[in-house]
């Protein structure tokens, strides 16, 4: 409760004089909020987030920094549409080899992507999100490509030369450079574009309020609902006639999105949102078997920085444990066996509960009445001794309906499992994070790596597994909030607050890349299903 009076401090102003410890928290906020605003902002913004060690703060600094993104000249004010990044006019075009026309398992092929705006005139600054895809359809084959940006409206995208036979590529254009800078503000200037209320009720009175990580100021004084062990931020205004300790439940509210005159033409479906961009030439090569010496290719992640690829379906590690197949009941269950294995996080990992409930037809679901979306959820199979639990991740929750009894965080809920040999840890957070300052994702990934460090010291055995972002299909009022390049920079950040530490990764950005399902934020089960195989890969290495 002394995080309470450190609340009260905030303001500047003396602390208030009563007994704390015969206050629940929430009251004594209230009586804080008689005394003083709300606290001074972390950001350039009206968000508040609680002091950072001077270690985290570098780390965010750092952080920061490695995902910032090349600036966009400005342009006209109003700004001319035609001097945008236009997918039609622009062009890719594959290089030679560099040992003369024939291509092998084992080689590299690189591609020049020039961009163009909608007047036909070369662009000539970068900032462009693009996304390549090398694959073969027939062979269910398809690797990510990695994309450089050369800052001066050219871009390179290299590939892993990795199976026989044809290799088609693809390149997509994301977002022009100027629909980011408007992604960039939205997300500095209104975080609370994504709307949230909590119902309060006391006997027969009820009251609902506006609630977010980021509420403005105003004269109706906020309820503190951040988290006392995390400080996880979280502010509803105070009811008027009810007390802060009312509040039973969390919803989602719908959107308020602002956009400057014109700049809802940056985010048109078929013109220069997820569009395709053609070749000025081939876009398929022909690559014959290994040259003689040649590497394994399983054996590349070091020289393509990729995670796997597909072939005939099935996804292939390039480098570290090598995937099995669980292709029935019966493999998955015993598998499992003696395992107890706990989600946390989004629905793009419930999604993987609700696979492995499926397929374990023996085990008893314990659920407890939980609302569809957010559980909690549990199957428990008394023969096999496995349990399988999921529980959805603290607020921003873009849910529909949340009971406050059932907002827990990740970090505070590893801190409370025992851990050991056989106990499975996973979680995957990202997907509610997107309309929000970073900041505010960088500090809840920190919170939960003390919370996986304390595990892992304690209990050293413990599998630790993170599920990483995946790409969504976007409307163009989806991109306003949840844009592939917000999920880009959280996916960048999370792999770089987990790096180094032992944990693993299923690599959910690559994955859906490279498969040629549409992109969507419940990947298809093909998918789900090579992403579960990498996870009991993990429990189960043979």
């Amino acid at each position: 409760l002394w995080t309470c009076v450190s609340q009260c401090r905030v303001c500047k102003q003396p602390v208030i004089n009563v007994i704390i410890l015969s206050l629940t928290c929430a009251t004594a906020l209230d009586l804080c909020s008689s005394h003083c605003s709300s606290p001074a902002p972390h950001t350039d913004n009206f968000c508040t987030f609680e002091p950072l060690s001077l270690a985290d703060a570098k780390e965010e600094r750092m952080l920061l920094d490695s995902i910032a993104w090349p600036e966009t000249p400005l342009l006209p004010a109003p700004f001319l549409f035609d001097q945008t990044s236009d997918p039609a006019h622009s062009i890719f075009t594959i290089l030679p080899g560099r040992g003369g026309v024939d291509r092998h398992v084992g080689d590299q092929l690189e591609v020049m992507v020039q961009i163009y705006d909608f007047q036909g005139n070369p662009k000539k600054s970068g900032g462009d999100v693009l996304l390549a895809r090398l694959h073969n359809r027939a062979l269910e084959a398809g690797v990510a490509g990695r994309v450089v940006d050369h800052l001066n409206g050219s871009y390179s995208a290299v590939f892993p030369l990795l199976w026989e036979g044809s290799a088609h590529v693809e390149v997509t254009l994301v977002h022009s450079s100027e629909a980011v800078t408007v992604l960039h503000r939205l997300n500095r200037e209104h975080p609370e574009r994504v709307l949230f209320k909590s119902l309060f009720r006391s006997g027969s009175s009820s009251e609902t309020t506006s609630c977010n990580v980021c509420l403005r100021q105003t004269n109706q004084p906020q309820c503190n609902y951040s988290d006392l062990r995390t400080g996880e931020p979280w502010f509803c205004y105070k009811p008027k006639k009810l007390s802060c300790d009312d509040r039973i439940n969390h919803m989602r509210d719908g959107f308020n999105v602002r956009l400057k005159d014109k700049e809802e033409k940056l985010f048109q479906s078929k013109v220069n949102l997820k569009v395709f961009i053609h070749s000025s030439g081939p876009a398929n090569v022909m690559v014959l078997p290994p040259m003689k010496g040649q590497p394994e290719v399983d054996q590349g992640k070091g020289k393509s920085g990729l995670s796997g690829y597909y072939y005939q379906g099935v996804w292939r590690s390039l480098g570290g444990t090598k995937v099995h197949q669980f292709n029935n009941s019966s493999a998955i269950s015993q598998c499992l066996k003696g395992k107890v294995v706990h989600m946390y996080g989004d629905s793009t990992v419930r999604q993987w509960f609700e696979y492995l409930d499926a397929s374990l037809p023996d085990a008893k679901e314990i659920n407890r009445n939980s609302p569809k979306q957010t559980g909690p959820y549990m199957i428990w199979d008394n023969a096999k001794n496995i349990l399988v639990t999921y529980r959805v991740h603290g607020p921003p929750l873009s849910f529909i309906y949340v009971p406050t009894s059932e907002l827990r965080y990740i970090a505070n809920e590893i801190d409370g499992l025992v851990g050991g040999t056989n106990t499975v840890v996973v979680f995957s957070v990202w997907a509610h994070f997107s309309p929000f300052p970073i900041e505010l994702y960088i500090r809840r990934l920190q919170s939960i790596r003390r919370a996986v460090i304390r595990l892992l010291n304690r209990a050293p055995d413990t599998l630790v597994v993170i599920r990483t972002a995946n790409l969504r299909g976007l409307t163009p009022s989806e991109s306003l909030n949840y844009s592939d390049w917000y999920t880009l920079q959280l996916d960048k950040v999370l792999r770089a607050v987990f790096k180094g530490f032992n944990v693993r990764l299923v690599d959910a950005w690559e994955m859906t890349l490279a498969h040629h399902l549409p992109h969507n934020i419940h990947p298809g089960r093909p998918i789900v299903k090579n992403m579960i195989d990498i996870l009991l890969s993990y429990i189960c290495t043979k």
